[in-house]
């Protein structure tokens, strides 16, 4: 059983422990003694945690030979079984529906003021229902630009039902306009700069919106080639002296990420990761958290592989701290840039802390 497996057992029991069944993604607990298959919520007595077997689906403990309990009815829905799966709805509204539907228009169709279905819907996926419509159509978009035949294809495949809502969105989220994100920014004329730093050599492409790409790596040729794989269409021009206040503020944060980021991001992703990467950068310097307890910290105890997967997809080095997240072993796991600079990276906060 590998340590992230455990891990996820772990918050699952922690779950049982709290009485909790508050999740998107719900599981269920059989006691081995008594046959019997449980919601974590479950009023009964709390069995010995050698005798708890989880699982994703009750049919799936129905299967194994377990039988729903008579307490808390595993098998029926409750008043909190029924708000998820409303809201479950409600995002697969917020994914389709074009014009995107009102908050208003939301909160009628399920009997509920506005307030208290923003509420709601917060407490459950973590994000508004805004923000959850933007992000998600948002990553869809950029995957159509991607394959499809057209960029008006493209944008109705994305759920953007005419071209005005689409260059609005595009402007916003890709740094460029559609089409020019699709075909790898060709005639694009993004400007560059590299510098040494403590931690090998750090690459920024930026447009005239702002930065649209940080990579770090050991030399300057291997950063040079990981913004020219990105932008592989632009024309990608050196910026020499214009970049050098911009690359000394880069340096100076990588080299103290105690320090404030005043320059602008582009932060994109699903609302889920966005949502981690938001917490990764509340954790503070010096301090690690694993998986599993980023997930707890999040209200969704179950979704440790989720947030690993977040860590992994963060293309922000420092910016948005993954480094910080490490097995519940403390084992220091995978790295984008590398494992070696996540342990210097670590090593580093914790004397800056020893400092003061």
């Amino acid at each position: 059983m590998t340590a992230m497996t455990l891990s996820l057992d772990e918050a699952r029991w922690a779950a049982l422990v709290e009485r909790r069944f508050d999740t998107l993604e719900p599981f269920y607990y059989a006691v081995v003694t008594t046959g019997v298959v449980c919601r974590p919520d479950c009023s009964s007595r709390r069995p010995l945690r050698e005798n708890v077997r989880f699982f994703d689906a009750l049919a799936d403990a129905e299967a194994a030979g377990y039988r729903p309990c008579k307490r808390c009815r595993p098998d029926a829905h409750s008043p909190l079984e029924q708000q998820r799966q409303a809201m479950i709805a409600v995002c697969r509204r917020l994914e389709t529906e074009d014009p995107t539907p009102t908050l208003a228009d939301l909160a009628a169709d399920l009997n509920l003021s506005q307030w208290h279905f923003q509420r709601q819907f917060r407490k459950v996926l973590g994000v508004t229902p805004h923000q959850y419509a933007t992000e998600f159509r948002a990553g869809r978009l950029k995957n159509a630009l991607k394959s499809a035949a057209s960029v008006t294809a493209a944008s109705y495949e994305a759920g953007y039902g005419s071209s005005s809502r689409l260059f609005e969105a595009a402007q916003s989220r890709l740094a460029m306009s559609p089409s020019e994100f699709r075909r790898g920014a060709p005639g694009q004329r993004l400007h560059y700069g590299l510098a040494p730093c403590h931690l090998g050599w750090v690459g920024l492409v930026a447009s005239e919106r702002g930065i649209c790409g940080l990579e770090l790596a050991d030399d300057a040729e291997a950063v040079l080639a990981r913004l020219r794989s990105t932008f592989a269409k632009a024309e990608l021009i050196a910026a020499g002296d214009a970049f050098d206040e911009l690359l000394a503020q880069v340096v100076a944060f990588l080299a103290a990420p105690q320090t404030e980021w005043s320059l602008p991001l582009d932060i994109q992703g699903t609302a889920f990761q966005c949502q981690v990467w938001q917490a990764l950068r509340t954790v503070p310097v010096g301090q690690t958290l694993s998986y599993s307890e980023l997930a707890t910290r999040l209200g969704r105890p179950e979704a440790s592989r989720a947030v690993a997967g977040a860590c992994a997809a963060n293309k922000l080095a420092v910016v948005v701290p993954c480094h910080r997240i490490t097995r519940a072993d403390g084992d220091i796991s995978g790295y984008r840039w590398g494992v070696q600079r996540k342990r210097r990276l670590l090593d580093q906060e914790a004397e800056l802390v020893d400092q003061g």
